[in-house]
């Protein structure tokens, strides 16, 4: 049972690393805010619970259920942050937004009368002001 456990334990370290090296290549790879988002919230949040649940299979129980709530926490507050970061981006004009198949967040503002574009509202971000 142990080799068993061992083999299993050494698959979800092995995929939970790979997921994190690929998230690290996404966001050294990817050209905007949007993908790399996407590489850092979803592909690094499963490379750290496939890691977790390794290490928690090989801990006693009352080991293991911390390293559990460590991983629901993440789970639950990487998509917060993702989502709260993209929101930024797209209120400082760091988003293309002509590229956008669909542009929700423009036309809730403008219907709650905070539009992005307007008079007095910032022009895009470009890299040579930073």
């Amino acid at each position: 049972m142990t080799v068993l456990l061992d083999a299993v334990t050494v698959v979800l370290f092995t995929a939970g690393a790979g997921f994190c090296c690929l998230s690290a290549l996404g966001l050294l790879r990817f050209p905007n805010v949007v993908t790399r988002l996407h590489t850092a919230s979803n592909s690094q949040t499963l490379g750290l619970f496939l890691v977790l649940v390794g290490a928690a299979a090989q801990m006693p129980l009352r080991h293991a259920a911390v390293l559990l709530v460590v991983a629901v926490v993440q789970l639950f507050t990487a998509p917060i942050a993702s989502q709260i970061i993209a929101r930024t981006a797209h209120r400082t004009h760091a988003i293309e937004r002509d590229r956008l198949l669909a542009d929700a967040l423009a036309d809730r503002l403008a219907r709650d009368g905070t539009p992005l574009d307007g008079p007095g509202r910032p022009e895009r971000d470009t890299d040579e002001e930073r």
